[in-house]
């Protein structure tokens, strides 16, 4: 009989500030999120995440259920006890274990019910093939079919942050850490190929907000999306159960977003870094607090960004200088070079023929495929 002794991370997500629109509040609202699950285990257990939020949250009810077995048999999702739980503003909560026999690469889906007034300001907006979630109005948290005609599909994942397993010993967690190229389909195509290649002792964790900068945040409510800064960030993201390695590919916004106050009063040249102060960046925030963890820690090299709207030959040089430090230096465990996977050979400042999504800055579905592929199967086993 296998034994199952140890609590890792199966999946997880970061939880941002939500990009601020006419209607942040929602009502008698349930959001379903199916998960694939890449372990086998006897219990569960949910964090949920009000980290960004400005007001207390309360999640009236929350359900979990297997996907396409015959069978639909909700389990409730208990807080101490209870059905409901509220979230105080900038807080995190752990919901109570939850005895549940589960089979690797079955699909759970986790239901939660929104009663009353709910500020929907702690989420994250993330895409793949294994990130889709649905919303419906009413309570439907119990019930298999979400009506059609009250129901959308969505990729923002609110509050549900992170899902434990109490599985095998050997089972351990990947983090992959970085902004809107890792909420991107990256992850998700690095899950289905450990999967598809056997292995399957590892889970990929994704820890990614889109906009993110290592050394600065917006604080105004047009950009507040692009969430908090890596200092902030990244103590609260490597919360991580069972994890040993984490991928950190972030700095790209760093190097781009700076256009100066006569273009956009957010964007002042002030914020516009030097190679070293991208270094210290990660010398300070990441790495020390990585190792602490006892992470094996591996860089993610930058993407090719000619074509982009602010791209110019000082930002590219600023770009090459940084990714020459991620691919060297000696403080990391490895590099992952997604910038030598996905950019022309000819013409390396751009995308390879078919990996440019047409922004010239987010990879096409195929790169992203691609930059799963890179990853060294020794990171994976």
């Amino acid at each position: 009989m296998t034994k199952y002794t140890k609590w890792v991370a199966c999946w997880g997500n970061s939880t941002s500030i939500t990009d601020r629109k006419e209607c942040t509040y929602a009502k008698d609202l349930t959001l379903r999120y199916p998960i694939r699950m890449c372990f086998s285990g006897s219990k569960l257990r949910f964090r949920f995440s009000n980290l960004t939020g400005t007001e207390s949250v309360t999640l009236t009810k929350v359900s979990v259920a297997r996907i396409g077995m015959g069978e639909w048999t909700p389990l409730r999702v208990l807080f101490k006890g209870k059905d409901s739980v509220s979230i105080a503003a900038g807080t995190e909560v752990q919901s109570d274990n939850l005895e549940m026999d589960i089979t690797a690469g079955e699909t759970i889906a986790i239901s939660i019910y929104l009663g009353e007034f709910t500020q929907m300001n702690a989420g994250t907006l993330i895409t793949g093939p294994l990130s889709k979630g649905k919303y419906s109005y009413g309570d439907f948290v119990d019930r298999e079919d979400l009506p059609l005609n009250l129901s959308r599909n969505t990729n923002w994942f609110f509050f549900l942050n992170t899902i434990d397993i109490l599985t095998e010993d050997r089972n351990h967690a990947l983090i992959c850490y970085g902004d809107s190229i890792t909420a991107q389909s990256w992850p998700d195509y690095l899950s289905l190929r450990c999967w598809d290649e056997g292995f399957r002792n590892v889970s990929i964790v994704r820890r990614a907000v889109s906009g993110t900068r290592v050394l600065r945040q917006y604080d105004c409510i047009t950009y507040q999306a692009y969430g908090l800064k890596g200092e902030t960030r990244f103590p609260i993201e490597m919360n991580v159960a069972g994890a040993e390695a984490v991928i950190i590919q972030h700095g790209i916004n760093d190097i781009i977003h700076p256009v100066g106050v006569e273009n956009n009063p957010f964007r002042p040249w002030s914020d516009m870094p030097d190679c070293q102060a991208l270094i210290d960046g990660f010398k300070k925030f990441y790495l020390p607090r990585a190792k602490a963890l006892g992470l094996k820690v591996h860089s993610g090299t930058l993407l090719p960004i000619e074509g982009w709207r602010t791209y110019s030959p000082m930002r590219e040089e600023l770009r090459n200088e940084f990714n020459e430090w991620l691919r060297n230096a000696p403080e990391f465990d490895g590099c992952v070079d997604f910038d030598l996977a996905l950019r022309d050979g000819r013409h390396p400042s751009a995308f390879a023929p078919g990996f440019d999504s047409g922004d010239h800055l987010h990879p096409s579905e195929s790169a992203y495929k691609a930059m799963a592929d890179c990853v060294p199967a020794d990171l994976l086993a």
